[in-house]
This record gives structure tokens, sequence and C-alpha cells, in this order.
């Protein structure tokens, strides 16, 4: 079966109360993550072989993280060890990585530091056939993103396939470059694009229709898409598939689909509802891991992106970054939802 190497900051994610309880309490909930770190944990949880590559400092924490992450069944061999923090990000809980409360506290962090001509991407991707990264990487600083087209262009002259999540991390975008100047550069490289209509237009100039903005009507949401992903591998040759997330919170609850073009045909998920829901972190991130795990056992396409979005939406259930949900158990929910 296929390796995946999933390429990212490895980061802690701080969760204060929103009351302040936890100057009282004097303790913080924390959680280990990373958009690209959550991706490789679902991998390695639904037995596909995943590594990952980050850079971390060479200090006791860094020894615990490691250890936290070979007990996960992550291949930790490929880390670059060097610079001096690990990255840091508040969020109240029960937030999305979207609002505006979430602070980031990345700068200088070892990640947020390695230069082009540091990793040594034969030895990085040996034994490798898929690479993962999000743009969440780029968006840091012109370095960071150096290095993202650094080694997608190594791993493209690999034949290996190459997928990246469009997530848009606006608090992250200070360094003078929109999206839009950075991230086709990297796209062009990928075989595997998913966001959703809205971070296809910030990220890659692709358009919505001036109705998206003023309805709530599914059938439109689903035209968006499929012209979406048109456009895309229109745009973006080597692009064979495109996967869009569709998440509404409502004071009733949340309502949860995915569509996934590929074979020049167009699906659409089951669709999930909840009353409530416990943290919105990381459910892309499962997403993204769901395609990856269906297309690595080649998975049908309707099967493929059905599993995917069960594993995001088991994962609006879960306190942490990345998910717990076994396949047994995203079956389960899928069954669930005949």
């Amino acid at each position: 079966m296929a390796k995946v190497l999933s390429f990212g900051e490895l980061l802690l994610r701080i969760c204060p109360d929103m009351d302040g309880e936890w100057l009282a309490e004097n303790k913080l909930p924390f959680y280990v993550g990373g958009a690209e770190l959550n991706v490789a944990t679902a991998l390695a949880l639904w037995q596909v072989p995943s590594a990952y590559f980050t850079a971390l400092p060479e200090n006791f924490m860094a020894e615990q993280l490691v250890g936290y992450m070979n007990n996960c069944q992550i291949d930790t061999s490929k880390i670059y060890h060097g610079g001096d923090r690990v990255g840091l990000y508040y969020l109240p809980k029960g937030k999305d990585l979207k609002n505006a409360g979430v602070i980031y506290d990345r700068a200088n962090s070892a990640f947020a530091m390695l230069k082009t001509g540091q990793v040594n991407w034969e030895q990085v991707f040996e034994g490798v056939s898929w690479f993962h990264f999000s743009a969440i990487c780029p968006a840091l600083n012109q370095a960071a993103a150096d290095v993202c087209l650094e080694a997608v262009k190594f791993a493209s002259s690999k034949n290996i396939t190459i997928s990246i999540d469009l997530n848009y991390r606006a608090k992250l975008w200070q360094y003078g470059k929109q999206p839009v100047e950075v991230i086709p550069m990297l796209a062009k490289y990928c075989d595997l694009i998913m966001g959703n209509i809205w971070a296809a237009e910030k990220m890659l100039g692709i358009s919505v229709a001036e109705v998206i903005q003023t309805t709530d009507d599914k059938n439109i949401y689903l035209e968006q898409a499929k012209n979406t992903s048109l456009a895309i591998v229109e745009s973006f040759p080597k692009c064979k598939s495109v996967a869009n997330t569709f998440r509404f919170d409502y004071q009733k609850g949340v309502r949860y689909y995915t569509t996934l073009f590929t074979e020049n045909d167009f699906f659409v998920s089951k669709e999930f509802l909840a009353e409530q829901i416990l943290d919105k972190v990381g459910s892309g991130d499962c997403f993204m891991a769901g395609l990856i795990y269906g297309f690595v056992n080649q998975n049908n396409p309707q099967q493929i992106v059905n599993f995917a979005a069960a594993a995001a939406f088991n994962k609006l259930f879960i306190p942490s970054d990345c998910t717990t949900s076994t396949v047994a158990e995203i079956e389960q929910t899928l069954a669930e939802n005949d």
C-alpha cells in the first residue's frame, strides 16, 4: 500500500475558556495538532502507512512529541531537527479556526524558519508514493512558501501523487502576498485539490456566482461546486480530482455534505445533520484523510466521498485536533445515515 507523507507544522493548541476560569483553576487544556499532522494521525489509525515531515527543535519537549507520534504509528524518521521552538495557537473551546478569536504564536518556530536548500528531499521522499500538504504552510512567510514549492517540484519529479488542502487562514497571510499570488504555483503540481468553493475563489481565483452570497439552496451550492471543480481541472491540468466541503451552522445544529469530482464525473456525499457538536477543529483535515484513504485503497468515487464525509462528521464530536474514529466507527455512521 502507498506510504503517505504529510508535510506541515506541528502545533500545540491551547484552549482557554471564554470566562477566564482557567486563571482561577491554574490550568489550560491543550491538544497536539496541526492540519497535516491531523491527516497523518487519521491515516495511521486507519492502517495506511503514514509518515510526517515537520521541523522540531532539539529539546525534551520535541522528544516527547516524537514519542507521541511514534505511539500513533506515524513514521517520524523524516522530521528535520533544528530551530528553537514549537509553534502554538490559542483557540477558545468550541470555536472554529476561521473564528476571529484565534491567536497564533508561530513566529520564529522551527518550521517557520525552514529555508530552501536545508532539506534532503531525496531522503524525505524515499519510499513515499503520496505527498500531502496544505495552504497553511505557504501562508507563514515567503521562505515557507519557497520550501513548499521546492517540495512539490521534487515530489512531482518522482511521480509522487500530490494533494493540497486549500485551508485559508486570514491571520497568517501577513507577509505582503495574497494567497492567489502563491497557491496557484503550488496547485499546478497537485493531483487532488480539496477545499470549498469560497477557498477556491480566494486562493485560486476561481470565481463563484453572485447568487451564492445570498442563497441557502443546496442545489445551487452543488452546481457551483461542479463548476468550480471543472474550472480547477481546466486551469490545472495535472489535477484529476477536486473535493469540496459544505458545513453550515444553524441555531438548530449543523448540516454537512461534500462533493468529489473525479474520473470526469461529479459525486455528492450523503448529508449529515446534528443538533450539537463538540469541536470544529480538524474536521476538514479528517475529510482530507478520508479522501486519501479511499484513493489509496482504490475504492470507487461514491464510496470515497461518503467515507470521507462520514469521517469528517464524526470528528465534530471528538474534542481534540485529530480524530479517534476507527474505520468501523465511520462505517457505522454511514450505515446509520442510509
